[in-house]
């Protein structure tokens, strides 16, 4: 990997151990950045932001000051819910209706965002969809692409026509998930998806690297969303969660707060990241 000039050059310079930190030349940034409105005037898509985990991030962003695009498939309802939520807090939000799996939606959804804010500043990927299948025979192509083409293709297709407009200082967050490094037995091609955003998630931070647009990743665990309730049978949802060592599922507040970290100046030093909250699970990430 090409070797990067660093931004700040500082002069030579040495101390005696232990060195004292007001003699230093410049002397470290200690003091504690700002927490309130983390993004002011920052504007940001989130695709899958009509209910669970994108809900929960657009809110959380729109109270930190951002303008919030949604992209979502036809939920049409928690859609126009969530676009009331973020307006009472004093927010402007666009609501895109579309299939991300097309890739002149993913288009449709970066023009409208642009047309409406003129600018992009934070890309959240984190449509995503899957069924359960007791073994592979019964994944059957059709079900294999459409998982890709919604889980995989949108982030890449969302990704490739918001880079015209992303600039220094630009934030991409892609939902990943713990699947992605335990794998899930019912949910094979859900769980091979995964493990491609994770890796799109590490070369592209590295290809973006020199342009100062940082790339990061969250990986929940079991989170209580309309994703699991729709595709699990009575007993697991009933008992969805329990098996972490937290003893539940999460909330979608919870994985938000993941998501305001990786978008905000808190994590200026992070790209190619990933956040795990997960409920305890140990994984090696």
């Amino acid at each position: 990997m090409k070797t990067r000039q660093p931004e700040k050059v500082r002069p030579k310079q040495t101390q005696r151990r232990p060195g004292i930190e007001e003699k230093m030349k410049p002397e470290p940034e200690s003091s504690p950045k700002d927490n309130h409105f983390k993004l002011k005037g920052k504007i940001a898509l989130v695709t899958g932001g009509d209910s669970g985990i994108g809900k929960a991030t657009a809110l959380l962003f729109a109270s930190h000051g951002a303008d919030i695009a949604i992209a979502y498939l036809n939920e049409t309802e928690d859609a126009q819910t969530t676009k009331k939520n973020i307006e009472r807090m004093g927010r402007r939000c666009l609501l895109i209706k579309g299939d991300l799996s097309k890739e002149s939606n993913c288009k449709k959804a970066v023009d409208r965002t642009i047309g409406k804010f003129s600018k992009l500043d934070i890309l959240i990927n984190n449509v995503a969809l899957h069924w359960e299948s007791e073994k592979i025979e019964d994944i059957t192509t059709e079900q294999f692409e459409r998982t890709f083409y919604t889980n995989v293709f949108s982030y890449f297709w969302m990704t490739k026509y918001a880079m015209p407009y992303l600039k220094k200082g630009s934030v991409i967050v892609n939902t990943t998930s713990v699947t992605a490094y335990r794998g899930s037995p019912k949910l094979i091609d859900y769980s091979a998806t995964k493990g491609a955003i994770l890796s799109f998630t590490r070369s592209l931070a590295q290809n973006l690297a020199s342009r100062n647009i940082r790339v990061n990743a969250v990986a929940p665990g079991p989170i209580w969303t309309p994703l699991i309730a729709s595709s699990f049978d009575k007993s697991r949802v009933s008992g969805f969660g329990s098996d972490t060592p937290l003893g539940r599922a999460g909330e979608p507040n919870e994985v938000a707060t993941c998501f305001l970290f990786l978008a905000s100046e808190d994590s200026s030093y992070m790209t190619g990241q990933c956040l795990h909250p997960n409920g305890g699970e140990i994984i090696n990430g």
